[in-house]
């Protein structure tokens, strides 16, 4: 028997979050495996209700409570970091707490970690719930990383870690600043299910044009040095072919490349691994509430 961790971080969406674990207890309610939750509070300022449904599937869930906000990705690499310092376990699933991770694929983690035992399993989207926009934006996002970084990452925070993967991931600068891209780095070898992106329980979505924004730059930001050969190479290439037909709209490529060397090199200071191995000096409390 397994014993997983479901790693969950939110800020101001409780009822969200407390609906995910209701509906988490359901889905793992026939599967073997021993399954906790882990949630990092980071400084909501709303006040959390109570959990009053009886959830006897789930083993324990505890609530660590952090001092000051960090952002959803530092929520995330603190939770792996107590975890692997903290607790007895053999996987951990991070999840958005929101509903848009759906916990009806838990039992596709649990099937590939058996026919894969300490493989890394990522949740690949097939299937998003946004509009047009949106989804054209996030196929900018996916297929410029690509060009600049040799990377295609389909995937987000929702994957299955084994140990031996959080260990790498807590020792790794890069998870301090993007999740899914310092994964990209360090686990070559990964397997994957195929997921659908699901709807908000409660709210409207907090993945804006500039968080996507952000969010790409970021998993750039951790492959800076291939962005850099990248995109020196492409100027200089772009140059000579335009030789002797500059102009504004001619250097319009040149711009959005240079702002995006300046942005990337900008977040890669994000990589505080300093930062990283303190982090667990921000939780204020720990509430086991099961």
């Amino acid at each position: 028997m397994n014993k997983i961790k479901i790693l969950i971080p939110v800020y101001n969406d409780w009822q969200s979050v407390f609906k995910l674990i209701e509906n988490i207890n359901s889905q793992v309610s026939t599967l073997n495996d021993e399954f906790s939750v882990i949630i990092v509070n980071d400084a909501s300022t709303e006040n959390r209700p109570e959990l009053s449904v009886d959830l006897n599937n789930l083993k324990s869930i505890q609530i660590i409570n952090m001092k000051e906000n960090k952002g959803h990705a530092r929520c995330i690499a603190a939770g792996l970091k107590y975890i692997n310092e903290k607790k007895d376990f053999d996987y951990v699933i991070p999840m958005d707490g929101d509903g848009e991770d759906r916990p009806e694929e838990l039992s596709l983690f649990i099937e590939k970690i058996n026919d894969y035992p300490d493989t890394v399993v990522t949740a690949n989207r097939v299937k998003r719930s946004e509009g047009f926009l949106f989804k054209f934006c996030y196929l900018v996002h996916k297929y410029l990383t690509l060009i600049f970084t040799g990377k295609i990452i389909k995937y987000g925070n929702y994957s299955c870690l084994p140990k031996s993967a959080v260990n790498k991931m807590v020792n790794e600068p890069a998870t301090w600043s993007s999740f899914s891209g310092s994964l990209a780095k360090i686990v070559k070898d990964r397997k994957s299910i195929p997921s659908e992106r699901g709807t908000r329980y409660f709210g409207p979505s907090k993945m804006n044009f500039v968080n996507l924004l952000k969010h790409s730059l970021s998993i750039i930001a951790v492959f800076k040095t291939t962005l850099l050969i990248r995109s020196i190479i492409f100027l200089i290439a772009y140059l000579l072919l335009v030789t002797g037909k500059i102009s504004a709209i001619t250097l319009i490529p040149v711009v959005a490349v240079i702002i995006m060397m300046i942005s990337v090199i900008v977040l890669s200071k994000r990589e505080n691994f300093l930062e990283f191995e303190n982090s667990l000096e921000n939780i204020s409390s720990i509430d086991q509430i099961k």
